[in-house]
Protein backbone atom coordinates (compact mmCIF):
# COMPACT_ATOMS: atom_id res chain seq x y z
CA UNK A 1 0.00 0.00 0.00
CA UNK A 2 1.67 3.33 -1.32
CA UNK A 3 1.71 5.21 1.95
CA UNK A 4 0.60 9.10 0.92
CA UNK A 5 2.64 11.66 3.46
CA UNK A 6 1.24 14.91 2.26
CA UNK A 7 -1.69 15.76 -0.84
CA UNK A 8 -3.39 18.23 -2.54
CA UNK A 9 -6.45 18.40 -4.26
CA UNK A 10 -7.75 21.19 -6.76
CA UNK A 11 -5.53 23.68 -5.00
CA UNK A 12 -6.23 27.24 -5.99
CA UNK A 13 -4.43 30.58 -4.53
CA UNK A 14 -4.57 34.22 -5.73
CA UNK A 15 -3.11 37.54 -4.65
CA UNK A 16 -4.62 40.58 -4.75
CA UNK A 17 -8.05 41.54 -6.04
CA UNK A 18 -9.77 43.32 -9.34
CA UNK A 19 -7.43 43.99 -11.61
CA UNK A 20 -4.62 43.47 -10.13
CA UNK A 21 -5.69 39.80 -8.79
CA UNK A 22 -2.85 37.10 -9.68
CA UNK A 23 -3.80 33.55 -9.86
CA UNK A 24 -0.66 31.77 -8.62
CA UNK A 25 -2.24 28.30 -8.61
CA UNK A 26 -4.94 27.14 -10.95
CA UNK A 27 -6.20 23.76 -9.35
CA UNK A 28 -3.55 21.75 -8.86
CA UNK A 29 -3.25 18.08 -7.32
CA UNK A 30 -0.32 16.27 -5.79
CA UNK A 31 0.47 13.19 -4.08
CA UNK A 32 3.89 13.05 -2.41
CA UNK A 33 4.83 9.57 -0.92
CA UNK A 34 6.82 8.59 2.24
CA UNK A 35 10.62 8.28 1.98
CA UNK A 36 10.72 9.73 -2.12
CA UNK A 37 12.46 13.11 -3.34
CA UNK A 38 10.26 15.36 -5.34
CA UNK A 39 11.56 18.44 -7.24
CA UNK A 40 8.99 21.11 -8.08
CA UNK A 41 10.41 23.14 -11.20
CA UNK A 42 9.74 25.57 -12.80
CA UNK A 43 10.62 29.33 -13.48
CA UNK A 44 10.04 32.60 -11.43
CA UNK A 45 6.29 33.23 -10.88
CA UNK A 46 5.25 30.15 -12.23
CA UNK A 47 3.51 28.94 -8.63
CA UNK A 48 6.16 26.48 -7.97
CA UNK A 49 6.99 28.31 -4.42
CA UNK A 50 3.22 29.04 -3.64
CA UNK A 51 2.52 25.27 -4.13
CA UNK A 52 5.54 24.16 -1.63
CA UNK A 53 4.28 26.80 0.66
CA UNK A 54 0.74 25.50 0.85
CA UNK A 55 1.69 21.86 0.86
CA UNK A 56 3.86 22.98 4.20
CA UNK A 57 1.20 24.18 5.73
CA UNK A 58 2.56 28.04 5.85
CA UNK A 59 -0.31 29.77 3.98
CA UNK A 60 -4.18 28.48 3.31
CA UNK A 61 -5.41 28.36 0.31
CA UNK A 62 -8.44 29.52 -1.78
CA UNK A 63 -9.71 26.63 -2.70
CA UNK A 64 -8.98 23.01 -2.28
CA UNK A 65 -8.02 20.37 0.57
CA UNK A 66 -4.25 19.82 1.94
CA UNK A 67 -3.97 16.93 3.74
CA UNK A 68 -0.85 15.71 5.72
CA UNK A 69 -0.48 12.28 7.36
CA UNK A 70 -4.38 11.59 6.97
CA UNK A 71 -5.54 14.96 8.29
CA UNK A 72 -7.38 17.62 6.61
CA UNK A 73 -5.36 20.85 7.48
CA UNK A 74 -8.16 22.79 6.85
CA UNK A 75 -10.32 21.22 9.74
CA UNK A 76 -7.50 21.25 12.69
CA UNK A 77 -7.30 23.80 15.42
CA UNK A 78 -4.48 26.49 14.79
CA UNK A 79 -2.55 25.25 17.75
CA UNK A 80 -2.73 21.70 16.48
CA UNK A 81 -1.75 22.86 12.98
CA UNK A 82 1.31 24.72 14.51
CA UNK A 83 2.21 21.55 16.36
CA UNK A 84 1.68 19.26 13.82
CA UNK A 85 4.25 21.33 10.43
CA UNK A 86 6.35 21.90 13.66
CA UNK A 87 7.26 18.30 14.58
CA UNK A 88 6.93 17.17 10.91
CA UNK A 89 8.55 19.43 9.00
CA UNK A 90 11.62 21.16 8.52
CA UNK A 91 12.55 23.74 6.38
CA UNK A 92 15.50 24.56 4.09
CA UNK A 93 15.35 27.94 2.51
CA UNK A 94 17.60 30.23 0.30
CA UNK A 95 17.68 32.82 2.41
CA UNK A 96 18.98 31.50 5.87
CA UNK A 97 17.11 33.13 8.33
CA UNK A 98 19.56 32.76 11.09
CA UNK A 99 19.61 35.20 13.83
CA UNK A 100 23.27 36.56 13.78
CA UNK A 101 24.13 37.78 17.04
CA UNK A 102 23.05 34.23 18.55
CA UNK A 103 24.78 30.81 18.36
CA UNK A 104 24.99 28.30 15.80
CA UNK A 105 23.32 25.77 18.67
CA UNK A 106 20.74 28.36 19.66
CA UNK A 107 19.52 28.73 15.86
CA UNK A 108 19.47 25.26 15.69
CA UNK A 109 17.70 24.28 18.76
CA UNK A 110 14.72 26.88 17.96
CA UNK A 111 12.05 24.56 16.65
CA UNK A 112 12.44 22.37 19.79
CA UNK A 113 12.37 25.71 22.38
CA UNK A 114 9.02 26.59 20.21
CA UNK A 115 7.82 22.71 20.93
CA UNK A 116 8.46 23.47 24.46
CA UNK A 117 11.20 20.87 24.60
CA UNK A 118 13.28 21.15 28.20
CA UNK A 119 16.65 23.00 27.77
CA UNK A 120 18.88 19.69 28.40
CA UNK A 121 16.75 17.78 25.87
CA UNK A 122 17.80 20.87 23.18
CA UNK A 123 20.86 20.95 24.04
CA UNK A 124 21.74 17.33 23.36
CA UNK A 125 19.70 16.94 20.14
CA UNK A 126 20.68 20.02 19.10
CA UNK A 127 24.36 18.82 19.32
CA UNK A 128 23.58 15.83 17.89
CA UNK A 129 21.95 17.23 14.81
CA UNK A 130 25.22 19.41 14.53
CA UNK A 131 27.52 16.44 14.64
CA UNK A 132 25.56 14.84 12.17
CA UNK A 133 26.46 17.88 9.68
CA UNK A 134 29.99 17.84 11.05
CA UNK A 135 29.65 21.25 12.41
CA UNK A 136 29.81 20.51 16.30
CA UNK A 137 33.23 22.56 17.10
CA UNK A 138 30.81 25.68 15.84
CA UNK A 139 28.10 25.36 18.13
CA UNK A 140 29.01 28.26 20.66
CA UNK A 141 30.48 30.42 17.59
CA UNK A 142 27.97 33.50 16.50
CA UNK A 143 25.94 32.63 13.59
CA UNK A 144 27.57 35.86 11.45
CA UNK A 145 30.94 33.93 11.51
CA UNK A 146 29.99 31.46 9.56
CA UNK A 147 30.66 30.87 6.14
CA UNK A 148 27.98 30.75 3.44
CA UNK A 149 28.39 26.59 3.41
CA UNK A 150 28.34 26.63 7.07
CA UNK A 151 25.24 28.61 7.48
CA UNK A 152 23.31 26.26 4.81
CA UNK A 153 24.70 23.50 6.92
CA UNK A 154 23.42 24.87 10.38
CA UNK A 155 20.38 25.50 8.52
CA UNK A 156 20.34 21.84 7.64
CA UNK A 157 21.05 20.85 11.14
CA UNK A 158 18.12 22.97 12.27
CA UNK A 159 15.69 21.31 10.01
CA UNK A 160 16.76 18.27 11.38
CA UNK A 161 16.47 18.72 15.50
CA UNK A 162 12.40 17.44 15.78
CA UNK A 163 13.75 14.37 13.37
CA UNK A 164 10.77 15.37 10.49
CA UNK A 165 9.01 13.34 8.34
CA UNK A 166 9.30 15.85 5.40
CA UNK A 167 12.01 18.41 4.73
CA UNK A 168 11.04 21.41 2.14
CA UNK A 169 13.95 23.14 1.20
CA UNK A 170 13.02 26.00 -1.55
CA UNK A 171 15.93 26.93 -3.73
CA UNK A 172 18.36 25.50 -1.35
CA UNK A 173 21.62 26.09 -3.11
CA UNK A 174 20.71 29.26 -4.47
CA UNK A 175 23.29 31.22 -2.53
CA UNK A 176 25.78 29.40 -2.63
CA UNK A 177 29.00 28.45 -4.93
CA UNK A 178 28.69 25.33 -7.03
CA UNK A 179 31.06 23.42 -4.96
CA UNK A 180 29.70 24.37 -1.75
CA UNK A 181 25.75 24.17 -3.46
CA UNK A 182 27.06 20.05 -4.48
CA UNK A 183 28.02 19.55 -0.93
CA UNK A 184 24.53 21.14 0.57
CA UNK A 185 22.76 18.78 -2.01
CA UNK A 186 24.85 15.59 -0.95
CA UNK A 187 23.94 16.14 2.42
CA UNK A 188 20.10 16.48 1.68
CA UNK A 189 20.08 13.23 -0.67
CA UNK A 190 21.79 11.37 1.51
CA UNK A 191 19.40 12.31 4.59
CA UNK A 192 16.76 11.07 2.56
CA UNK A 193 18.66 7.88 1.95
CA UNK A 194 19.98 7.16 5.58
CA UNK A 195 16.35 8.43 7.26
CA UNK A 196 14.06 8.11 5.18
CA UNK A 197 13.06 11.70 4.90
CA UNK A 198 10.78 12.51 2.49
CA UNK A 199 12.30 15.57 0.54
CA UNK A 200 10.83 18.13 -1.60
CA UNK A 201 12.54 20.50 -3.34
CA UNK A 202 11.25 23.43 -5.16
CA UNK A 203 14.27 24.93 -8.14
CA UNK A 204 14.27 25.88 -11.44
CA UNK A 205 17.76 24.25 -11.83
CA UNK A 206 17.39 21.07 -13.87
CA UNK A 207 20.71 19.29 -12.39
CA UNK A 208 19.25 19.17 -8.93
CA UNK A 209 15.74 18.31 -10.30
CA UNK A 210 17.22 15.46 -12.11
CA UNK A 211 18.42 13.81 -9.25
CA UNK A 212 14.98 13.23 -7.57
CA UNK A 213 13.12 10.71 -7.82
CA UNK A 214 9.91 12.41 -9.56
CA UNK A 215 9.97 16.13 -10.83
CA UNK A 216 6.54 17.63 -11.02
CA UNK A 217 6.80 21.05 -13.72
CA UNK A 218 4.48 24.18 -13.13
CA UNK A 219 3.82 26.62 -15.35
CA UNK A 220 1.58 29.40 -15.11
CA UNK A 221 -0.55 28.22 -11.83
CA UNK A 222 -0.76 24.56 -13.19
CA UNK A 223 1.16 21.54 -13.22
CA UNK A 224 1.56 20.49 -16.89
CA UNK A 225 4.28 17.42 -16.14
CA UNK A 226 5.18 14.62 -13.95
CA UNK A 227 8.53 12.84 -14.61
CA UNK A 228 9.59 10.05 -12.38
CA UNK A 229 8.07 8.16 -10.29
CA UNK A 230 7.80 7.39 -6.45
CA UNK A 231 10.31 5.12 -4.94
Amino acid sequence: MVDIVISGKDIKKSYGSGEGRFDALKGVSVEIVRGETVAIVGKSGSGKSTLMHLLALLDEPDAGVISVLDNDAKKLKSNVLNKLRNETFGFVFQQFFLTPNATVLDNVILPLKIAGVSASERKRKGLDALRQLEMEDKADKKASTLSGGQKQRAVIARALVNSPTIIFADEPTGNLDTNTGTIVENILFDLNKEKGITLILVTHDEELAARCDRQIRVRDGLIIETTGSSS
